[in-house]
């Protein structure tokens, strides 16, 4: 039986990943500044020539001068240099201030930063071991940017939308082809037509010969997209959770990722459940596994393992409560996360997959 599943992702350009970026990077300054006792939660809303950050730090050494410049640094390397939305034209409002007491005699400790639910997941549909829906929707937009750069009729802005038809069983299904691309991209006035030309290009480097000619397009279905980003659309923090894991494909917890220092187990857990996850079919222990970790505030170890998988779910799970420290500190430690600067360049056409990062490492002994 043959089904079709689909999934989005969206550029560096758009504005909930401008505001995560931005969300990022000031989390990214404050480890770098500081130590295991810095703490950061921050939001970030974006609209035209305008940045709002709110939250709450801790042992944060970044003075508000350097918040104002890493906000400008990094609209500008998006690209952003719009009348509506320029780097060197933002007016920033700086709401952040210091972490609970309260919260703070929780996580002082490395308990958990908050309570909650997090989801890893793993498949064999693709090298990266992601759901073939989202990778390849990551994909394209990773080749509209190659384009972009140089290219300087497309703008930062895009969006891509990826329908896969499977054959099989809901979990064990083989990809087959791609059924229908979405993709709308940014441009400069007059060039609607050599966008849509650009955005096929990408979609045929990333997917190849899974498109056939059956395969429906709609490329900037809307027509003109010359108004995008935050002067097209207020943007804010957390807003693409689903882009920035499993594409709908698995669960999801809820909680966002950036902006949040790693003893935010919304973070550093949901990390750890996909490297689980991850490991779990790199030593075919099984086609696909979907692993849930559950947290209390102030509390070390999690609530809840629950797993999930065509192979011995029962054998995994003991295999991992006997073997991985799930602690906050222990995730810490394992990936060395708060010696990671890099989480605002993750943070881009998802936290999982083909990337360079801890959380993506084969191997037990990581």
């Amino acid at each position: 039986m043959n089904y079709i599943f689909t999934s989005e992702s969206v550029s560096d350009g758009h504005p909930d990943k401008v505001a995560d970026q931005i969300s990022d990077a000031l989390v990214d300054a404050g480890l770098k500044a500081g130590d295991s006792t810095t703490r950061v939660a921050v939001e970030t809303l974006v609209t035209t020539n305008h940045v709002t950050l709110a939250g709450e730090v801790k042992n944060f050494n970044v003075s508000k001068d350097e918040v104002k410049e890493i906000v400008r640094n990094k609209v500008k390397d998006i690209g952003y240099e719009q009348d509506g939305f320029h780097w060197d034209k933002l007016n920033i409002y700086n709401e952040i201030h210091s972490q609970s007491a309260d919260i703070a005699l929780g996580t002082d400790d490395f308990g958990a930063g908050d309570q909650g639910i997090m989801f890893g997941y793993a498949c064999n549909h693709t090298d990266s071991m992601m759901p073939a829906p989202i990778h390849y929707s990551h994909e394209i937009l990773k080749e509209l940017k190659n384009i972009r750069n140089l290219d300087s009729i497309l703008g930062p802005d895009a969006k891509s939308q990826v329908s896969v038809e499977y054959e099989g069983a809901r979990r064990e299904g083989i990809v087959k082809r791609i059924d229908q691309i979405v993709i709308s991209t940014q441009h400069t006035a007059g060039e609607i037509e050599t966008a849509r030309i650009l955005a096929k290009q990408a979609a045929h480097h990333a997917l190849g010969d899974l498109i056939d000619d059956k395969t429906v397009w709609h490329l900037n279905p809307t027509g003109n997209f010359v108004i995008g980003g935050p002067d097209g659309d207020a943007g804010v923090t957390g807003r693409k959770i689903i882009v920035d894991t499993y594409g709908g494909f698995a669960p999801h917890g809820g909680g966002a990722f950036s902006g949040k220092d790693p003893t935010k187990v919304d973070r550093s857990a949901a990390y750890m459940a996909r490297w689980l996850a991850k490991n779990v079919v790199a030593d075919e222990m099984a086609d696909w596994c979907n692993i849930q970790l559950s947290y209390a505030i102030g509390v070390k170890q999690p609530t809840s393992i629950y797993v999930e998988s065509n192979g011995y779910s029962k054998s995994i799970e003991k295999f991992i409560r006997e073997n991985i420290d799930l602690s906050p500190k222990g995730i810490i430690d394992r990936f060395d996360m708060f010696n990671f600067y890099n989480y605002s360049e993750n943070c881009v056409y998802g936290h999982f997959g083909d990337k360079d990062v801890p959380w993506e490492k084969i191997g037990w002994d990581v």
